[in-house]
């Protein structure tokens, strides 16, 4: 194996030493997950978190699966969607596993969309002091993003992901098949963090993105394979950098700061956290051309590339510039009460750590909502 992050033809890895890990794009993986759970992790049982509708299928599958391997599989179903990420919920899944006498060689089995990942994940790492968990992500946000690289957490009433840990997976599985059931509002979510990915590391592939961008629209197998490939790569060579943020990973949150805020304001139901991500986006751009960092002709490439994938980038009238000042300032990845964001030097080449002038932040907030 090479020492970066391509492995196999579909295969990721991300390499962490003694918790390495591949991740693997084929349609149809989510049948290995099975295999694995029995031959690569000789688990002693199985907790299948799942939330409800369609997914829940694809839950079933696998746990079916697993079972015919002869394991016993606990089935555990939480609600769907951000308002789910709560202590309750995890304290819910933690009982269920108790309560089924799962222990410490038991597996935690994720299977859907970055809120069970997020949350299932966060469970496996906290119970018994840390069990395995496989990821087997639905959702294209989750495949690109929310399954690699380890962060897992809850939020608080004050923040989103104000209680999490970091808690690599021991393998993921993500099965472009299974996007053939998702609605188109959740396929654009995706596109936003793969936009996301090009932006902050690799124009090329942010060029080959939007060139196929009609195939990915259409859900084509081979146009979503090389997506996700690409995205999962460049987000493994980041996490390889940076594993718990502590410098480079930053970079992956670019857009997430005024996103983030935008999501908690509409108390995670006006705006899907894509979409929020997306406007997010727009407004660092607006940010970096306020700071000097951004040239307009960059902010113009980035707006058309999130109107490609039919995202918005303006504010809607609804949020008051004070409401997204003040949501931002409980934001965990605020420095001694100071934001720093993530601003784009050019196409490709995204850095962390600019702290910006409130003045600066409120004008640039007012130009997105007016773009």
């Amino acid at each position: 194996m090479t020492n970066d992050a391509r492995g196999e033809a579909g295969v990721v890895w991300v390499r962490l030493g003694t918790r390495s890990y591949p991740v693997t794009v084929r349609p149809g993986c989510l049948a290995m997950v099975a295999g694995a759970v029995r031959d690569e992790i000789g688990a002693s049982s199985a907790a299948v978190v799942s939330g409800r509708g369609i997914v829940a299928q694809y839950a079933a599958a696998v746990a079916d699966a697993i079972v015919a391997t002869g394991l016993a599989v606990h089935r555990i179903t939480i609600a769907s969607g951000e308002r789910a990420k709560t202590l309750r919920t995890v304290e819910t899944i933690c009982r269920e596993m108790a309560d089924a006498r799962m222990d410490r060689r038991a597996v935690v089995v994720a299977v859907g969309g970055g809120v069970v990942g997020d949350i299932a994940g966060f469970a496996a790492a906290i119970y018994m002091r840390g069990i395995e968990v496989i990821h087997a992500p639905t959702t294209l946000l989750a495949q690109v993003d929310a399954s690699v690289g380890g962060k897992t957490g809850v939020d608080l009433p004050s923040g989103k992901n104000l209680i999490g840990a970091f808690h690599q997976p021991r393998a993921v599985f993500a099965d472009p098949a299974a996007l053939s059931t998702l609605p188109a509002r959740e396929m654009r979510c995706g596109l936003a963090e793969i936009i996301k990915h090009g932006l902050i590391r690799d124009h090329a592939y942010l060029d080959m993105v939007l060139r196929e961008m009609p195939r990915l629209v259409r859900r084509d197998p081979e146009a979503l394979t090389r997506a996700v490939l690409g995205s999962c790569r460049i987000k493994a060579a980041v996490v390889m950098a940076d594993e718990t943020e502590q410098g480079v990973r930053a970079v992956l949150n670019f857009g997430h700061t005024v996103g983030h805020a935008l999501e908690s304001l509409g108390g995670y139901r006006s705006l899907r956290h894509g979409e929020a991500v997306a406007i997010g986006i727009a407004a660092a751009c607006r940010i970096g051309e306020e700071l000097g960092v951004t040239s307009p002709n960059v902010t113009e490439t980035v707006i058309a590339a999130l109107r490609a994938a039919r995202l918005p980038h303006a504010i809607p009238g609804a949020y008051a510039v004070d409401s997204i000042v003040d949501a931002m300032a409980t934001d965990k990845k605020s420095d001694r009460g100071k934001q720093r964001f993530v601003l784009l030097r050019e196409v490709g080449h995204a850095e962390a750590g600019f702290e910006v002038p409130e003045a600066a932040l409120r004008q640039a907030l007012r130009r997105t909502m007016a773009s």
